[in-house]
């Protein structure tokens, strides 16, 4: 795989990351910690970075995710952490996500990626599947915003390239 492509895969996969990590440090303790609030704000953010840390590392077997953090949130009857992680504990989950993500985009190779990998919900190529971690991640910053629009009246803004992490709102 080309090295400009390469480059386009972070700039974008790279700015959905920027914009979940905004939308955790916008978050107030008020909302991050409302365990009335369903969806949990706080579990949103985790499970979004699960699965983006998950889906990099491209296999659920062998997958370990860094403490404190455990393997329930594939257990089928959705089974959520007692306790809300902290926005410090997710903050660093992110960077490993982060860094999960750049590394697997920049050791793609045309080999690698028509890589096949098998989850439950489908067989697909290592290609596919960080588009489809990609729209997972920027999915869940949408819906945070959404949430921080409602109980704050305030969100982020959009994010067009992960070397525009504060980028103002629009296109």
């Amino acid at each position: 795989m080309d090295a400009a492509t390469k480059e386009i895969l972070w700039q974008q996969f790279g700015a959905a990351i920027a914009m979940l990590e905004n939308a955790i440090d916008a978050c107030p303790e008020r909302v991050w910690s409302d365990r009335s609030r369903q969806p949990e704000y706080w579990y949103v953010a985790y499970h979004t970075l699960f699965w983006l840390d998950l889906y990099g590392f491209g296999s659920v077997e062998g997958y370990e995710p860094p403490s404190p953090f455990t393997l329930e949130e594939l257990d089928p009857a959705g089974i959520i952490p007692a306790r809300p992680y902290t926005q410090l504990e997710l903050k660093a989950y992110l960077e490993q996500g982060r860094q999960r993500t750049r590394a697997v985009i920049q050791g793609l190779t045309d080999e690698t990626a028509r890589k096949r990998h098998v989850f439950r919900w489908g067989d697909v190529s290592a290609v596919e599947l960080l588009l489809y971690n990609m729209r997972h991640v920027q999915h869940h910053a949408g819906q945070l915003n959404l949430i921080l629009r409602q109980t704050t009246d305030s969100a982020p803004g959009w994010v067009g390239r992960a070397d525009r992490v504060r980028a103002a709102s629009g296109s």
